[in-house]
């Protein structure tokens, strides 16, 4: 049975973000999965890569040793045979709590030598999901398109094949008249989350299917 380890990177455990990571998680499921669900906002404190190196020394060689709340995430990772990784697009890039996985996850398997790139010997398939409340078409233009590529191409070489999920223009709150918001309309924002979103849960649990049935390429 295959082991999939599924991150929601948001802090809200309910909403877009979390939403689409478990709908991935049940694609997996349906498949015939064992999946574990980590919500990191939940999780006891913990920091990114704090540069100690201890990852680089011969007993530890691809692995972190900080031990903190992301420690038992890391473990699970390295033995997982499939990745979903979703986080909100916050100012233009990932959440905090993404960014301190990506880091120490990334690192431990940086050797810093030129024959060999990674310690990590096991390449395992990568969902990254990112929602985020500007519309995907204005990705290319404000960098976003470029800021995922980067993602996308570091965790498919230090950790395996990465795949992204884009839902943009996302449903932020469910009653916007509480706040004085000049810049979204409320009503389209409610008909693309009832009508597209939708679309997207779809797309989420199809690659979580493909990420355990073999076809992801």
């Amino acid at each position: 049975m295959k082991r999939i380890i599924a991150i929601n990177c948001s802090p809200r455990a309910t909403w877009n973000t979390a939403t689409l990571v478990r709908e991935a998680a049940k694609g997996a499921q349906e498949q015939g999965a064992e999946v574990k669900i980590i919500d990191l906002y939940k999780l006891e404190k913990f920091t990114g890569c704090i540069s100690c190196f201890g990852c680089k020394l011969a007993d530890n060689l691809g692995k972190c040793v900080c031990r903190d709340g992301l420690s038992p995430v890391l473990d699970a990772i390295r033995t997982a045979d499939g990745l979903i990784i979703g986080t909100p697009n916050y100012l233009g890039d990932v959440s905090a709590s993404f960014r301190a996985l990506y880091e120490r996850l990334i690192f431990q398997s940086l050797t810093y030598k030129t024959e060999v790139r990674s310690y990590n010997q096991k390449q395992i398939p990568v969902l990254m999901i990112m929602t985020s409340n500007v519309s995907e078409d204005f990705y290319a233009q404000i960098g976003y398109d470029e800021m995922l590529k980067r993602y996308q191409g570091t965790l498919s070489t230090f950790v395996g094949p990465t795949k992204t999920l884009i839902s943009s223009d996302t449903l932020q709150v469910k009653d916007y008249s509480r706040y004085n918001w000049t810049m979204f309309d409320p009503e389209h924002k409610k008909e693309r989350h009832e009508n597209v979103f939708p679309e997207d849960k779809k797309k989420a649990f199809v690659m979580g299917e493909q990420m355990v049935n073999g076809t992801w390429e």
